[in-house]
């Protein structure tokens, strides 16, 4: 052996290829390194592409969904149809994405997995949309589709409308369930992104569960109280809410709609002062009486509507134009002055026949507040002779809108976008005289119904009790707060916050006035304050800025009644508080707002018991 060939100190040759050397050592683990970076890299960048290809998938399907949605309201339905196979597509794929083995595997790692997992229950609403109700709806064709349900002059088609109530109840039924399954998407973790999105799906499955239950409640009952099957009648309520009544103001006027295999007119318009006052009674039962019996509300049409629970005043109307024209109609209908100007947004201005224009701006100002000023006086000649033109001037308002409602509509969808927004503030509200159709009527907002299960309930009525028309500058601020759902009981307030707006100056004792025996300086509301409170509570203290004060008491479709006279001075905010202890009953609370001319500020602050 050559002396000077390298060795150890064995004495043994080391290979050149020997694995134990570290120089090869380090390569070997230097290429399991790059190995290992390259599948990383590579699973970054799959993972990066495939989460480009969910967020392009799922956001064309939303996007296509709303063009499916915004072309049928237009009357496209080729275009709706188009766009609801591409958003079911997009949606399909996106889940498909979502639910691959590698996202899966990535999901399930506890908390690194919270975001995906979530991502992959979101899809799977997102699919459920497109398929059970998207496409189905639009299938549906004319009957979600305002440019063909409403035709020319105002009639709408009927049958199309009845054919499609199945089917629409069916998706009805499966948006609701939707709606409750995107309300069960766990929360994104450590992504707030996720967390975003969830919120705005959930809000927009809401939405899409409303719509669809609203057309089928209609579709159901439309084409019976339109005229399907035999003419229909409809005693109709003109309500100012300058003077506050329990369904929302006064009845001013009244006229009756006529509707005939879907075309509706109104006739037979008139003014409160021509409604008799010597009806024979109508029995509503002992808990109505003992609260409104005072009022004579079956006799008196301007105090008929007390109660907040329309049925009642319904059937008062029914009875009284049984009386006053030998015609019993299928039904009643209320709305305000506000709803007017909704309605007025939507199919343009009136003129009257003086050249006036009444619009969407200025038909509330000038029915609830001008028309007082303008008709003006003090002695009880002058207010007889002023009450008449000014009726007559606010019933020549109502008929010309009517007219313009029942006549060509350049926009079905606005109309209807208008009606549906009265209706959620509760200003339009509808009673037939068909049980089958009041039954279903009854639980939706045109019901307007004091509810008779058990949940948390706090409902604030007003009624104005100096025969003046104050009410238009108040303004409300409710707040109903309960403790935890510890125990068989918990206690309860309602707060109540009522402000008189009117302003500084000079205004006929009609509109500033009180018309009771209750001695108050000009410009001071007076009202009963009502609380229909939860079934079983009871009243622990009533104050009135911080100082006791007595209530008068009664029952109402088993609810506790707590009445409390409130005078609130010209410019002066008054604090209401009902004290409670109540049930710990399941279900949400709920405190209807009365469709006064303001949106009162609504706080609820009552934990969901089990």
């Amino acid at each position: 052996m050559d002396a000077n060939a390298p060795h150890d100190s064995h004495g043994d040759d080391i290979p050149a290829d020997d694995a134990s050397s570290p120089a090869k050592g380090w390569t070997t683990r230097r290429r399991i390194f790059a190995g290992v970076g390259l599948v990383a890299v590579a699973s970054i960048a799959w993972f990066g592409y495939s989460a480009w290809e969910v967020q392009h998938h799922l956001t064309g399907a939303r996007d296509n969904a709303q063009l499916a949605k915004d072309s049928l309201l237009a009357g496209d339905a080729e275009s709706a149809q188009r766009a609801a196979a591409e958003a079911e597509d997009r949606a399909s794929q996106g889940q498909e994405n979502l639910h691959s083995l590698p996202w899966s595997a990535l999901a399930a790692i506890p908390g690194v997995g919270t975001p995906l997992e979530s991502a992959q229950q979101m899809s799977d609403v997102v699919v459920g949309l497109t398929r059970d109700v998207l496409t189905p709806a639009v299938e549906t064709g004319t009957a979600l589709s305002p440019k063909d349900l409403i035709a020319d002059g105002g009639k709408v088609n009927l049958q199309p409308l009845r054919d499609s109530a199945p089917a629409l109840e069916q998706i009805s039924a499966d948006a609701k369930s939707l709606a409750d399954q995107a309300h069960q998407v766990s929360g994104g973790g450590y992504l707030g992104l996720v967390d975003d999105v969830r919120t705005q799906l959930q809000t927009q499955t809401d939405d899409v569960a409303k719509l669809l239950e609203n057309t089928s409640i209609g579709a159901k009952v439309l084409p019976a109280m339109l005229g399907a099957d035999g003419p229909r009648s409809y005693f109709m309520a003109f309500q100012t809410n300058a003077e506050a009544r329990g369904t929302g103001g006064l009845v001013g006027g009244y006229g009756v709609i006529r509707a005939t295999n879907g075309a509706v007119q109104v006739d037979t318009l008139g003014k409160n002062t021509e409604v008799a006052y010597d009806h024979a009674p109508i029995d509503l039962g002992s808990d109505f009486n003992a609260l409104y019996g005072r009022y004579n509300p079956t006799t008196d049409i301007r105090n008929s509507n007390f109660s907040s629970h329309f049925p009642y005043a319904a059937e008062i109307w029914q009875s009284m134009w049984e009386q006053e024209s030998g015609e019993r109609v299928d039904g009643a209908i209320a709305t305000d002055p506000v709803a007017l100007s909704y309605v007025l947004s939507s199919v343009g201005p009136i003129t009257m026949p003086d050249g006036e224009v009444v619009n969407a701006d200025n038909v509330v100002e000038l029915t609830e507040a001008t028309a007082y000023t303008r008709f003006a006086g003090d002695s009880p000649e002058e207010i007889d002779a002023n009450n008449i033109a000014r009726k007559e001037y606010l019933q020549t308002i109502a008929s010309k809108v009517v007219e313009r409602m029942t006549g060509d509509i350049e926009s079905p969808q606005r109309l209807l976008d208008a009606i549906g927004r009265a209706t959620s503030e509760g200003r339009i509200a509808i009673w037939s005289a068909h049980p089958e159709e009041q039954s279903i009527l009854a639980d939706t907002p045109l019901g307007h119904t004091i509810p008779t299960d058990n949940a948390p309930y706090a409902g604030v009525v007003i009624n104005n009790n100096a025969g003046n028309k104050l009410d238009y500058y108040m303004t409300r601020e409710i707040e109903y707060a309960a403790a935890a759902c510890t125990g068989d009981s918990r206690t309860s307030a309602v707060t109540v916050r009522l402000t008189n707006n009117l302003p500084l100056g000079d205004y006929p004792r009609y509109v500033a006035g009180t018309f009771n025996s209750r001695p108050v300086p000009h410009g001071t509301n007076v009202a009963i304050v009502s609380l229909l409170a939860t079934r079983g509570a009871q009243l622990t203290k009533a104050t009135i800025d911080g100082k006791q004060t007595f209530t008068v008491n009664g029952t109402e479709l088993g609810h506790p009644v707590f009445n409390v006279p409130t005078i609130i001075p010209q410019g002066k905010t008054v604090v209401l508080r009902y004290e409670l202890t109540e049930p710990t009953v399941a279900g949400a609370a709920r405190s209807p707002i009365q469709p006064l001319v303001d949106i009162p500020k609504m706080t609820l602050n009552v934990p969901t018991c089990e």
